[in-house]
């Protein structure tokens, strides 16, 4: 349970309030403890100046001193910076602005900046007993809470919490702007996200989107696929790929997977190639490239384009190169759940080459080349600016994420090779640098190591648990014996919770309760 701070218990502990100071300050460092996030309300910043001033002030004149009102503001700013330093920062809205029907304006903004958040997952920290008897629901004493029982914080399969916490003014900042110059479509931040984008790639054109699953239909829109025609991809991935290839009339064509890093197997797709066959899409899963090289080899020997669905794997590298910069398009998805991910669905499109880059523009608003008129057919598939504004919020922490991501990767396989040899860890080739979008095991038991870790708090899933072959819209269009792997490695894997603000001792709970049931 999280707690917002009132005045009177910063003043307790900054000032060192006998006899409050020890209980406060015992309860504040008890939800610090827990993992829960201690909440300053920024509204309140210059009752705390004030009050706390009037401390200092009435604490030298208990020593028969002297101090000018400007010292006593100047060491009551310091203590409070210093006390705010590992404390969050909750924005005063402009609904909690409108109080002044309540006979404490003050204290209701609190009450009211509560209603924000999940009922039982925050109450506001005050000595106020007037204040406690209007909300028992809402307030606690430190007393109160120093004698509750409380849960351990669960863990999270994709802890965006923690994230947020990290980037929150910044995030806050852009979203304001974009309410502020209210261009909601196509606003500067798109074009901003783009270039910051296309640089970080090391392509020349950036072309955001909608969502991951229209950039796939924009891609191939551009390229020409028409109904009738064929386009080779994998069967073990997420449903979007083949679909928008169906969608537009064209015939997915499934070659199986690598049994190592579970992606598309170069080696199978020259002969699924027949006249019919207009591109190639292989999907860089869980966080690894494909190997591309190979992929675009056979690509070029048969005159293919080839889109990388790079969905999982923005920020990866193959062979010293980033991901979305190694084919004809690469395509990617902002997913919340991805390792660059908006609050909403987004996507991009990459491309070195300027023709595809205009085509792939004007399909994704309406097939437009400029206002009401629209030299192609088109879709509705922009991204919207306040997701746009997110994604740039998170674009300063990426390359601090991926690092985490790894090295969270590497601890997850040391403890599992050292207490469950039994399960398989993910394969990183020696020349690909993996972003871990997902921590994916092969077990035997899969549903017993999923209850297992159900029955403690611990979630889980499955990254993908039928191949989409065997999906029923698509069975009639691949037989399931020409993917064994694929079929094999659905029925096995397992995906673990992963974030580049997973601790080790979280890890080390989860690994144990796998081998509890993996070693038997």
């Amino acid at each position: 349970m999280d707690l917002l701070i009132d005045v009177n218990i910063v003043l307790d502990v900054c000032a060192c309030r006998m006899p409050f100071a020890p209980s406060s300050a015992a309860a504040l460092q008890r939800c610090q403890d827990q993992g829960a996030k201690l909440w300053l309300y920024a509204g309140s910043v210059q009752t705390m100046e004030f009050n706390m001033a009037r401390e200092v002030q009435r604490k030298i004149e208990s020593q028969d001193a002297q101090i000018s009102n400007r010292q006593c503001a100047f060491r009551a700013r310091q203590a409070l910076k210093a006390f705010a330093v590992d404390k969050h920062w909750l924005a005063a809205l402009a609904e909690e602005g409108n109080v002044f029907d309540s006979t404490d304006p003050e204290d209701e903004q609190l009450i009211v900046a509560l209603g924000r958040f999940a009922p039982g997952s925050i109450k506001l920290l005050t000595r106020d007993e007037l204040l406690c008897e209007r909300h028992p629901a809402l307030t606690i004493t430190p007393s109160q809470y120093l004698q509750t029982s409380l849960q351990p914080k669960a863990i999270e399969f994709c802890d965006l919490g923690a994230q947020q916490d990290c980037i929150r003014p910044q995030l806050e900042r852009n979203i304001h702007r974009v309410l502020h110059h209210g261009h909601y479509i196509m606003g500067s931040e798109v074009m901003k996200l783009e270039e910051k984008l296309a640089a970080y790639v090391g392509v020349e054109h950036c072309v955001s989107a909608s969502s991951g699953t229209d950039t796939l239909l924009i891609a191939m829109m551009a390229l020409g696929i028409d109904p009738g025609d064929e386009v080779i991809t994998t069967p073990f991935t997420f449903i979007a790929t083949g679909e928008m290839i169906a969608l537009l009339g064209a015939i997915p064509v499934f070659v199986d997977i690598d049994p190592r890093t579970y992606n598309i197997d170069p080696t199978k797709i020259d002969a699924a190639i027949t006249s019919k066959t207009k591109a190639i899409i292989p999907v860089s899963l869980y966080g690894q490239c494909a190997d591309m090289d190979a992929i675009n080899s056979v690509a070029e020997k048969h005159g293919l384009p080839v889109i990388e669905d790079a969905a999982q794997s923005f920020g990866a590298s193959y062979k010293g190169r980033k991901s979305c910069g190694l084919s004809t398009v690469g395509s990617t998805s902002f997913f919340p759940s991805k390792p660059l991910g908006a609050y909403g669905d987004g996507g991009a499109l990459f491309t070195n080459d300027g023709e595809l880059a205009k085509a792939m523009r004007e399909i994704r608003a309406h097939g437009q080349d400029r206002r009401y008129h629209h030299p192609r057919i088109g879709i509705n598939g922009r991204m919207d600016t306040l997701q746009a504004a997110i994604v740039l919020a998170k674009l300063d922490r990426f390359d601090f994420e991926v690092t985490q991501r790894q090295k969270i990767a590497t601890e997850y396989t040391a403890l599992f090779k050292s207490h469950c040899p039994a399960v398989v860890t993910p394969f990183i080739e020696t020349y690909n640098s993996s972003v871990f979008a997902q921590y994916s095991l092969l077990v035997a038991n899969r549903d017993e190591v999923a209850k297992r870790l159900n029955s403690k708090g611990i979630p889980s899933a499955v990254h993908y648990p039928v191949p989409i072959n065997l999906q029923p819209a698509y069975r009639q269009t691949s037989a399931a014996e020409s993917t064994p792997i694929s079929i094999e490695i659905a029925g096995k894997v397992i995906s673990l919770p992963m974030s580049a603000d997973l601790n080790v001792a979280d890890q080390r709970r989860i690994v144990e309760l796998v081998r509890d049931v993996t070693s038997v």
